[in-house]
């Protein structure tokens, strides 16, 4: 499935599967769960991308703004980015620690579906993604591949903050003194991937509540606590 076919099925939320097992994720990305479950996804899935969407907006306004000529002001409007992508990178890496901690402690089996390098845009991002597919050919357990496609979003999501933040910071502080057109174009391309990166842990996220015992949903929960407040992004299952 690519990602234009994809978009007319489930939105932005990318993979692009072997055809038995991306039905599976397909039937559990569009499959019931529980209003209880229904809620704690809608929760921390709301929490990231509100995150991704302060972080959008302010960079197509510092676009717009270089774009029409006001550079001064877009190097200025750039200023917050860091501190935003902060905040939804945090929020991701979070999110992918609780699915990781709660797998390994209570040993979940979630369908999954391996990461297509044909989704991401940067050269490291499509390195690993190429890298995950691979070992997911030797790693047969679904629990297994579970894991280690958490391992590798979490990997890219440290690569691309540490990147993106890098370049914004120097846009804004050094902006009219350095050479611009890589750094913004760097901002292009981590700012697609890191949407990437969001929606496929979001499809990890529905897959896991899907497998899931109920009794296992508060536990899961306090997990999300744990590690929202680690990496310093106030918890969404605080307010379920």
């Amino acid at each position: 499935m690519s990602r234009s076919e994809l978009c007319k099925v489930a939105g932005a939320w990318g993979f692009k599967p072997h055809p038995d097992i991306g039905a599976r994720v397909h039937a559990d990305w569009f499959g019931w769960i529980s209003e209880a479950k229904r809620q704690t996804f809608d929760m921390y899935a709301e929490e990231c991308e509100a995150y991704y969407m302060m972080m959008s907006v302010s960079l197509d306004e510092a676009i717009s703004l270089r774009d029409s000529g006001a550079h001064a002001k877009s190097f200025q409007a750039i200023s917050v980015i860091p501190a935003l992508c902060g905040r939804l990178t945090d929020c991701l890496q979070g999110m992918l620690q609780s699915l990781e901690e709660h797998n390994r402690f209570y040993r979940i089996t979630p369908t999954v579906v391996s990461l297509n390098p044909a989704d991401f845009r940067g050269a490291h991002a499509k390195r690993s993604a190429l890298k995950s597919h691979l070992l997911t050919q030797i790693l047969p357990p679904q629990r297994r591949q579970f894991l280690s496609k958490i391992s590798t979003l979490r990997r890219m999501v440290v690569n691309l903050a540490k990147g993106f933040r890098n370049a914004a910071e120097e846009l804004a502080s050094h902006g009219a003194a350095v050479e611009t057109a890589p750094l913004w174009a760097y901002l292009d391309t981590g700012h697609f991937d890191l949407n990437t990166c969001l929606r496929e842990s979001m499809v990890l996220l529905k897959c896991f509540l899907r497998a899931l015992p109920d009794d296992q949903l508060p536990r899961f929960q306090k997990t999300v606590v744990t590690y929202m407040t680690q990496f310093k992004v106030a918890p969404a299952s605080s307010r379920i």
